[in-house]
C-alpha cells in the first residue's frame, strides 16, 4: 500500500509528478486561498507526510491528529509556522528549503532598497495619476546609494549574498550579528558594530534575521529614535521582526525617510493597514524567493525531503530529525 501524502497548496505539475509517482496524494486545490484550520485537520489523520507553507500553522493539535506522520516538510527557509518542540517530542522530521533562495532573495532585498530610496513607485504614481506637467529641480528626489552606508542585521547567507551586491554600489557595509564572523570581515571587507552604533551609523538598514522570540519587535520606537533623518529600512526576513505601528509613527513623522517590506506581521497584510497609506514606503507581498528557478528549486528540495524520508532515507535539508 502507498504512503499517504497530503500537500497544503497547489503545486506546479512537475513537483505534483513526483510524488504522485510514489504516494497516494491528497492536495488542497487553491492556489491563493490558504487551507483552512478544519479541512488540515481531517486530512492529516491518516497522512504519512504533509507538504506545507510558510503560512500554514503547524502546531501540536495538527500534529495530534496526525499518529501516523512521520515527516513535515516546509517549502520555506523559516519554519516559525511549525511547533518545533512539539514535532521533535513525535518523532516527527521537520525539514526546510535553505540555499537555493539566497542569491534571489538578496536580489529583491536590494531592489526594495534602490526602490525605496529613489521613490519609485510614487514617481510611477505621480506619472499615472497625471500630475506630471513639468520637469522641476526637486521634484521626486531620493537619496543617493552609490558611496552611502548599508548596515546589515543577521549577516547569514543572503546577508553575505546582499553584500557582494552592495558593493557594486561601492557602498561601506556594517553589519550587526549574534556571533561576529571575523573570517567574513576581511573576506567580504566589512565591518561588525554593534547594533546601536549600526542603527545611528547606516543610512540604509536591512533586517535580514530568522525570526524568533528572541528578536520579535526588535526594531521598535526606540531603534527609531536612533536612527538618522534619511535613513531607510528594509525588511525581507519576517514580519514580527519589526514593530509596525513605531514604523508608521517614524515614516509619518519624518524620523526617518522610508521604508520597504516584504514582509508584515499579519500575511496577507489587510489593505487598510495605516502603513499602506504612507507614501514613502514601499510594500511587497513577500516575494523575496519569487523567481520561477528558484520557487521551483525549493520546490523540489521540499519534495525530495519527503521522499527521502518516506523511503527510509536521511533528509537532505532537516531542521528536526530523529
Amino acid at each position: 500500500m502507498k504512503k499517504k501524502v497530503y500537500i497544503t497548496r497547489k503545486l506546479p505539475e512537475e513537483i505534483l509528478d513526483k510524488l504522485l509517482s510514489q504516494f497516494d496524494v491528497g492536495m488542497w486545490e487553491e492556489e491563493y486561498i490558504p487551507v483552512p484550520k478544519d479541512v488540515l485537520l481531517k486530512e492529516v489523520e491518516d497522512v504519512d507526510g504533509l507538504f506545507c507553507l510558510l503560512t500554514d500553522t503547524i502546531d501540536a493539535e495538527v500534529l495530534d491528529h496526525a499518529p501516523n506522520l512521520k515527516v513535515v516538510t516546509n517549502l520555506a527557509v523559516g519554519y516559525n509556522n511549525i511547533d518545533i518542540q512539539a514535532a521533535s517530542m513525535r518523532g516527527i522530521i521537520v525539514t526546510n528549503t535553505p540555499g537555493v533562495l539566497n542569491e534571489t532573495t538578496a536580489d529583491l532585498t536590494f531592489t526594495l532598497l534602490m526602490a525605496a530610496a529613489r521613490r519609485v513607485v510614487e514617481a510611477s504614481d505621480f506619472l499615472r495619476s497625471g500630475k506630471w506637467g513639468a520637469w522641476s529641480p526637486m521634484q521626486l528626489t531620493g537619496q543617493d546609494i552609490y558611496g552611502s552606508t548599508l548596515g546589515i542585521i543577521g549577516l547569514g547567507r543572503i546577508g553575505e549574498a546582499l553584500v557582494k551586491r552592495a558593493k557594486g554600489f561601492d557602498m561601506n557595509i556594517l553589519y550587526y550579528n549574534r556571533t561576529r564572523k571575523l573570517e567574513k570581515e576581511t573576506e567580504l571587507d566589512i565591518q561588525y558594530a554593534e547594533l546601536t552604533d549600526l542603527l545611528q551609523q547606516s543610512d540604509y538598514i536591512c533586517i535580514l534575521l530568522p525570526y524568533s522570540s528572541e528578536v520579535h519587535h526588535l526594531i521598535g520606537k526606540e531603534a527609531f529614535s536612533l536612527m538618522k533623518k534619511n535613513a531607510i529600512l528594509i525588511n525581507s526576513a519576517r514580519g514580527g521582526i519589526v514593530d509596525e505601528e513605531a514604523l508608521y509613527h517614524a515614516l509619518k513623522d519624518g524620523q526617518i525617510w522610508a521604508a520597504g517590506l516584504d514582509v508584515f506581521e499579519q500575511e496577507p497584510v489587510p489593505v487598510n493597514h495605516p502603513l499602506l497609506s504612507l507614501p514613502n514606503i514601499v510594500t511587497l507581498p513577500h516575494i523575496g524567493s519569487a523567481s520561477v528557478k528558484t520557487r521551483l528549486a525549493m520546490a523540489h528540495l521540499a519534495a525530495d525531503n519527503l521522499v527521502n524520508v518516506l523511503n527510509g532515507n536521511e533528509p537532505i535539508s532537516p531542521v528536526v530529525s530523529k
